[in-house]
């Protein structure tokens, strides 16, 4: 596996853990369809949340919340539309919602984390 790759595995690892001690639960992990992938599905309250998990080691290529683009935040929320189709019993009486988490630093276990809630 790239190092990225792994890099982009312990962020997520990191995020869950992080949602998981604020009271989400986690329904599911890079979810793919052929519109692309879901990093995180996870439900809190009345809300099912989709969660973009971005993880750098630094900020010299910008913040992790600048690589979410309008564009991607369309393509999320349609990948999110997508997991509603396929998951209806999950999702049924739940608002949707488009979470973003931004790890950054050399070691995602240690890593600043930063949570945006509820994009549009």
């Amino acid at each position: 596996m790239a190092a990225k790759d792994d890099l982009g595995r312990a962020g997520e690892n990191r995020a869950e853990e992080y949602l998981r001690t604020r009271g989400y639960r986690i329904l599911d992990r890079n979810w793919r369809s052929p519109g692309g992938e879901i990093d995180i599905v996870a439900e809190r309250g009345r809300h099912l949340v989709v969660v973009e998990v971005k993880t750098r080691r630094g900020e010299w290529f910008g913040h992790p919340f600048a690589a979410v683009t309008a564009r991607k935040r369309d393509r999320l929320w349609r990948l999110g539309a997508a997991w509603v189709v396929a998951h209806p019993d999950a999702a049924r009486g739940r608002r949707l919602r488009l979470d973003l988490i931004g790890i950054t630093g050399p070691d995602p276990r240690s890593a600043v984390v930063e949570h945006l809630e509820d994009l549009r």
